[in-house]
């Protein structure tokens, strides 16, 4: 089963919802916005991904810019920013089995199919 982890405000989130709807793969959605991750879960797709958690922050963002950007934190601090400031994440995160992939574009999620 495919999971994508959704934000359904965000253009490129709905793009890689979009992506999996037209390729016909079954997915569960969970709008983390609305619905928290716990600390165990975030940790695991970080690891599944391969990733940092800071590799994950959306330096676009107000927040980032005006309090984060230069900051040297450890990745329990960074996790943790995440968890409290979801708005932070880049998305869409998509996983499939022990693979977690930031779909952007949606075509990466071809990766770990």
């Amino acid at each position: 089963m495919i999971r994508i982890y959704h934000n359904p405000r965000c253009r490129k989130s709905r793009a890689g919802l979009e992506f999996l709807k037209t390729h016909n793969l079954p997915c569960e959605v969970v709008d983390y916005m609305k619905s928290p991750l716990s600390y165990e879960t975030f940790k695991a797709l970080i690891h599944k991904s391969g990733l940092k958690a800071e590799d994950l922050v959306r330096k676009q963002e107000d927040l980032y810019k005006k309090e984060l950007k230069g900051k040297q934190l450890n990745e329990e601090a960074w996790i943790s920013l995440l968890l409290q400031h979801p708005q932070l994440l880049k998305r869409p995160l998509v996983q499939h089995g022990n693979k977690v992939i930031w779909a952007d574009p949606p075509e990466e999620i071809n990766k770990i199919l």
